[in-house]
């Protein structure tokens, strides 16, 4: 099968809008992401079959409009949009309250579950292969014991499975939640997975979700997403816990050396009169 152009030639109107309208149906589509670089005005005019003065305007407008950034002699890029669909303040916001934590997972609970119904009904022979690479990149780390490469490729999953959903608002949600996800905004991923048997856990729950998807198993699907983050939510309560734990030891430890270091000073017994002065 022939694989499309990314930037084909402007068959019609050769104008400025035309672009535009080629270069927003990439990014709305999740083909173009944040941070990814435009070929050179030259090159990028020649692949459009568009005259270099209609080039400059399309991309002058797509920057107007925050799609894109550029810099002199940096080239051009696509702009972070993806971050405001949360903005800073209400991040902020939740991860400051532990209950709105919780609500951030039950509301990705919900999306995620919708998500692999969704994959499973939708996803492409492409999807497929992608989604069989990244879970044997996923199985592959696990076995060698490389947590950061594990990280990645749980991020990376999650991703595959809402473009494979074949919805344009889901796929861009879904991409806030992990970049989230990604920077250990609501909670830390890696103190989870430090907890007995919860990486274990996490690959099975993951194997699931593919395995229902692949099969094209939409109600599985479905139901496995729901119990990874309902383990999710499980092991972040019981994170909780033990980091109180540890903290409520670590000060009675504290305490405890000091009196040792100082000596713990007597209390009166209650037939003797307190000394003068006290």
């Amino acid at each position: 099968m022939d694989v499309p152009d990314l930037y084909p030639q402007i068959r019609h109107s050769r104008t400025a809008d035309e672009v535009v309208q080629q270069i927003e149906g990439l990014i709305l589509d999740g083909i173009l992401r944040d941070g990814d670089r435009l070929p050179g005005e030259r090159e990028l005019a020649q692949r459009f079959d568009v005259s270099r003065p209609i080039l400059r305007e399309a991309l002058k407008e797509l920057e107007a409009r925050g799609l894109l950034t550029s810099s002199h002699g940096g080239g051009t890029f696509v702009a972070d949009i993806i971050g405001q669909v949360f903005s800073e303040p209400v991040t902020e916001l939740i991860a400051r309250h532990e209950r709105a934590t919780l609500d951030y997972l039950e509301y990705r609970r919900e999306l995620e579950g919708l998500t692999a119904e969704l994959a499973a009904r939708r996803a492409t022979d492409t999807d497929r292969a992608l989604l069989d690479r990244i879970i044997t990149r996923m199985q592959t780390a696990h076995e060698q014991g490389d947590d950061e490469a594990e990280l990645a490729a749980d991020v990376e999953l999650h991703n595959a499975i809402g473009e494979s959903a074949h919805n344009i608002v889901l796929m861009h949600t879904m991409r806030a939640c992990y970049r989230l996800l990604s920077d250990g905004i609501f909670y830390n991923r890696r103190m989870l997975r430090s907890l007995p048997g919860t990486r274990e856990r996490f690959l099975e729950q993951h194997l699931a979700i593919h395995k229902a998807i692949i099969a094209g198993d939409p109600e599985v699907a479905r139901a496995a997403a729901h119990a990874h983050i309902d383990y999710i939510m499980q092991a972040m309560r019981e994170a909780t816990r033990v980091d109180e734990w540890s903290r409520v030891s670590q000060l009675r430890l504290r305490q405890r050396e000091g009196h040792a270091g100082a000596g713990r000073p007597s209390r009166p017994r209650q037939d003797e009169p307190a000394a003068e002065g006290e």
